[in-house]
């Protein structure tokens, strides 16, 4: 007898705000320096939340999100931090554990 399978769908899973943001976090330290796994994670999320709601709370079209948001999409940053705010999260900068203590930014007045 044959093994029937489904296609998986991350999105179906993401049914709260703490999936997504656990998720979110999840695919930002997967993703290393791969942007497009980022833009694949956003668009996994912007299906989740109802992407017709996501274009109107970021004034682009639904068309221009899916596009952007594809595997051959190149979203300027300005789209992803739209998307971002759109989603109820902020972009933020942190250090990296993995950053030498010699090579950390400080601020100073």
């Amino acid at each position: 007898m044959a093994i029937k399978t489904t296609r998986w769908d991350s999105a179906e899973h993401l049914k709260t705000d703490e999936d997504i943001q656990l998720y979110l976090e999840a695919c930002l330290e997967e993703a290393g320096d791969d942007p497009a796994f980022i833009v694949h994670a956003l668009g996994v999320v912007a299906r989740a939340k109802n992407m017709s709601q996501l274009a109107r709370d970021t004034g682009l079209t639904r068309e221009g999100l899916y596009k952007a948001l594809s595997e051959e999409g190149n979203p300027t940053f300005a789209t992803v931090a739209k998307i971002a705010k759109a989603l109820g999260f902020k972009l933020t900068v942190q250090p990296s554990s993995k950053m030498p203590s010699n090579k950390r930014m400080v601020a100073t007045p």
